[in-house]
């Protein structure tokens, strides 16, 4: 008969029960949301404590001096009819419209040419990205200085070169005025949009590039099959960054044209400003402010619709 060996049974650490791992996970998740406390705080105190007082106010005829008096819905049924806040409306959108194509047909090669080595490359991109620096409403006062018929720089040089037959006051018709704005806010916010590109170019690797490349695929072909998808997200962001700022359009219209000529520059913001601080009527300004913020927010959201990515939505 064999004999029978028995071994001695080593009792080790048991292994952590699936209540210990739960607790961990609870105390991580502790932890990080400690972390974003200061966060959400600041957005409560700062945002939604403003935007919950501006829905109460939206809900009162609300006089500048005296008592506010509760009136319900009635400031948003009489936004239907105001026919000056629906053309403030339009040209806020027509001026989006250019201002965004501008900026980026600006800012997309200023991007390709500083992410590239190159000497004095920190030097091109400093220049580029100084005018983000200065104020819109600094920027503005400096524009109008340079737009003056007799001071200003433009319209005396356009008229020393031949351009125009005598100076021209370049603020003086809508199209001139439309067109000098266009162009000072391209000045100032390129260098913004030029930085967020960039990173996006730079995230691409160049590996897939210099395949493409050898394989004789031409420039233009790898920007547009290439560059643009893997660029999705970042030029999304440029694009939510850029259409709402100029939604919100405000300082270079009140400073450099006051809403002229003829009250045809007026934008949304301007409008709200107008019936809020100069006619007085806070309530229907609180109100047209939320139906601006419920607009801004459905076009960001239709935004990050549209630039999603159905392969990482599906994992």
């Amino acid at each position: 008969m064999s004999n029978i060996v028995t071994q001695p049974v080593t009792v080790g650490k048991a292994m952590p029960c699936g209540g210990h791992k739960r607790k961990r996970k609870r105390k991580s998740q502790l932890v990080g949301f400690l972390f974003v406390v200061p966060a959400l705080l600041l957005v409560g105190l700062f945002f939604l404590t403003p935007v919950a007082m501006t829905a109460w106010m939206s809900l009162h005829r609300w006089p500048l001096l005296g008592q506010p008096r509760f009136i319900g819905l009635d400031n948003y049924w009489r936004m239907l009819s105001d026919t000056g806040f629906w053309d403030a409306m339009g040209f806020t959108v027509l001026y989006t419209v250019v201002v965004t194509i501008a900026i980026f047909a600006v800012a997309f090669p200023l991007a390709i040419f500083v992410e590239k080595p190159r000497p004095l490359q920190n030097v091109f991109r400093t220049i580029y990205f100084l005018p983000v620096v200065v104020g819109f409403a600094a920027a503005s006062l400096l524009w109008v200085w340079l737009l003056n018929v007799d001071n200003g720089l433009f319209s005396p040089l356009m008229e020393r070169l031949g351009l125009t037959n005598g100076r021209v006051n370049l603020l003086g018709s809508f199209d001139l005025a439309f067109a000098s704005i266009i162009t000072m806010v391209v000045w100032k916010v390129a260098g913004f949009t030029m930085i967020i590109l960039m990173t996006g170019l730079q995230s691409i690797p160049e590996d897939i590039t210099e395949a493409a490349r050898i394989d004789g695929v031409s420039a233009l072909k790898r920007f547009r099959f290439l560059t643009l998808p893997l660029m999705r997200r970042t030029v999304g962001l440029a694009l939510i960054l850029c259409i709402s700022g100029s939604m919100l359009a405000f300082d270079q219209f009140y400073i450099m044209v006051s809403g002229g000529p003829q009250n045809q520059t007026l934008t949304a913001v301007y409008w709200i400003f107008n019936q809020s601080f100069v006619s007085f009527r806070l309530g229907y300004g609180s109100a047209l402010s939320i139906v601006l913020l419920a607009i801004l927010v459905a076009i960001s959201v239709v935004q990050l619709w549209i630039i999603r990515d159905p392969k990482e939505d599906a994992r």
